[in-house]
Parts: C-alpha cells; sequence; structure tokens
C-alpha cells in the first residue's frame, strides 16, 4: 500500500550534505517539504533546485522547511550545489538527503523494494524518483505530486499549493480552481448556511452546494 493523504509519513534517519538529521525532529513544529530527484549533475534537476533557492524567503514566511533528496551521495550534493547556486545566482541553504542506499525512495513509495543502483547507472534507473511531498507540522502527508523525467517542476505552484494546504489546515473551507492566497474561498459542506454565517460572517451561494466567504487568513 502506498503513501496517501494524512498517513503520517516515514521517520528515518539519514546523511545530508549539512549532516544527519532525523527527519521528523528536522520537521519540528514547522511544515515540510521533500522534493526529490534521481541524479545529481542533471539538467533538469539543477533548475529545479535553483528555483526552489530562489524561493527561500517564501518558505520563510510560511514556517515551512525545504529538503531534497537524491540517490547520490553527500560530498557528490556537496560538489553539486556548486553549480545549482552558479545558476540560481543564490545560496542554496536546503539540505539534500543523500539516499544511496534507496531507503527514503522505496520508504516514500517511489521505487519498488526490489529496485537497486547499478553500475553505470543513468537517470532512468530511478526516474520515478521526481516526486514532491508536502507535509504538515503534525508529520502528515498533505499533498503529493509526482512528474517525468522530460518535465521541469513549476514551484509557483507548489507556493500556491501550500498556500492552500495553509488556509484550510483544520479551518473548514476549502479553496476553489486556480485559487491563490487573498481570494475568496469556499465553505465546507459540514456546515449549514447558518452555522458558516456564524463562523465566517457574509456568505455567497452560487449554488446550494457551492458557496464563497472571504479568505479568513487574508
Amino acid at each position: 500500500m502506498g503513501l496517501r493523504i494524512n498517513d503520517i509519513v516515514p521517520n528515518f534517519t539519514a546523511e545530508t550534505d549539512q549532516g544527519t538529521i532525523t527527519f521528523h525532529d528536522w520537521i519540528g513544529d514547522s511544515w515540510a517539504i521533500l522534493f526529490s530527484h534521481p541524479k545529481d549533475f542533471t539538467p533538469v534537476c539543477t533548475t529545479e533546485f535553483g528555483a526552489v533557492a530562489q524561493l527561500a524567503d517564501e518558505w520563510a514566511k510560511r514556517n515551512t522547511k525545504v529538503i531534497g533528496v537524491s540517490v547520490d551521495s553527500a560530498e557528490d550534493h556537496r560538489k553539486w550545489k556548486a553549480d545549482i547556486e552558479k545558476f540560481a545566482g543564490t545560496q542554496a541553504g536546503f539540505p539534500i538527503i543523500a539516499d544511496t542506499d534507496l531507503a527514503v525512495s522505496k520508504a516514500f513509495d517511489m521505487l519498488p523494494a526490489e529496485a537497486y543502483l547499478p553500475d553505470g547507472r543513468t537517470p532512468a534507473d530511478t526516474a520515478t524518483v521526481r516526486s514532491v511531498f508536502i507535509i504538515s507540522p503534525d508529520k502528515k502527508l498533505q499533498l503529493s505530486m509526482t512528474y517525468p523525467m522530460s518535465v521541469g517542476r513549476n514551484f509557483a505552484e507548489v507556493l500556491r499549493a501550500l498556500d492552500a494546504l495553509q488556509a484550510t489546515y483544520n479551518t473548514p473551507i476549502a479553496t476553489p480552481a486556480n485559487w491563490v492566497h487573498g481570494q475568496d474561498v469556499i465553505v465546507a459542506l459540514t456546515l449549514n448556511d447558518d452555522e458558516a454565517r456564524e463562523k465566517f460572517g457574509e456568505i455567497d451561494a452560487k449554488l446550494p452546494y457551492l458557496r464563497f466567504t472571504k479568505d479568513p487568513a487574508a
């Protein structure tokens, strides 16, 4: 059975380019984003790590820690970061997990149990390690996305999804298609109209089951 939304994410101890971490302890009381890559020194991954580095202030505003996973060594990660920082024009301050034994990739259901790293491997050997996981402070998986090798991830969308998750976390609202922070939100169906007005004030009922209200966090 794969990892599902609202599952407690696996805890693990691993080496990173910044030292040893235990994952749940590293998350602490923050949100976390774990984003994985099949190999260091590859073109698409370099642009993605650069995009994450450029968003450092945005992650910090949202009390969110970011951490990479790549199935190469911590020494390779440190060397690769020089390329990432040169491309991005900024420091890549987040850690990268050295998943050389594939333990993290398998625990997060990115690779089958029998997967291994052959001699002379290429990124195709670990192609499915191209995922993003957003994790809440209670260590539960809130969202996951997996991309093919040919498509660079849109971290503006990851940021938008994080905003939506934080807006709706433990609050009886949802976000509509293409929502961005500050726009109206949808009242959850767990509230009737009177309960919704008591909690949120004015509501705008487009349909009996589709009711909008101002974003409580805006």
